[in-house]
């Protein structure tokens, strides 16, 4: 993958494009919401940490670590939040889909699930990955439903795998889709976000 590229994706429902320093203001509409950030490795909710977030992650692209995207909810053109591609292995031809969080006034709008579609596509596609992986902390029943609704795969929780947020040890619970089982997914739980014409 490379990592200095303007990677831009869209789909009838949502854009992603690169995340950016400038994004910050838009961002904080949706960011200053302690709910949003229970589970995750870092946090977002007040100006501080949301300015360190946004640091953060354009400096791991800088190291090739990780791409940030923002999220563009086509139907309002505003910011609903952010995700990132990580954990890339060439070799193996394996990614990672993570760091995703969307304000709460996208949540359960299927916002979401179409960015799922951009950032898999893309990675089957353009980057010839055979494996995605999601994780997420065990104890966001959340998010492992949502991951298990779109089709991927449970496969089991590292345990005591990550330091997250005031030094606690997260067990981590890994899905993953593979390329095989992509034309299935999406021609049924990602069909409202295929272009037809």
């Amino acid at each position: 993958m490379d990592f200095s590229s303007n990677i831009v994706l869209e789909n009838n429902r949502v854009r992603l494009r690169p995340l950016e320093i400038g994004d910050f203001e838009a961002l904080k509409l949706v960011a200053f919401d302690a709910d949003l950030w229970q589970y995750t490795l870092t946090r977002g909710d007040d100006a501080v940490s949301l300015a360190a977030y946004i640091r953060q992650a354009l400096e791991a692209r800088e190291q090739g670590l990780r791409y940030p995207f923002v999220i563009i909810d086509r139907e309002t053109g505003h910011l609903a939040g952010c995700t990132s591609y990580y954990s890339e292995a060439e070799a193996d031809q394996r990614i990672s889909i993570g760091y995703t969080w969307v304000g709460r006034a996208f949540q359960r709008s299927g916002l979401n699930r179409a960015c799922k579609h951009l950032l898999l596509s893309h990675a089957f596609g353009q980057l010839g990955h055979e494996r995605v992986e999601l994780e997420t902390d065990a104890r966001n029943h959340k998010s492992r439903t949502a991951m298990a609704r779109m089709g991927a795969t449970e496969e089991g929780t590292l345990r005591s795998h990550r330091i997250t947020q005031g030094g606690f040890r997260r067990d981590t619970v890994i899905f993953s889709v593979l390329k095989s089982e992509w034309s299935e997914l999406r021609q049924s739980v990602f069909h409202p976000f295929e272009y037809h014409g």
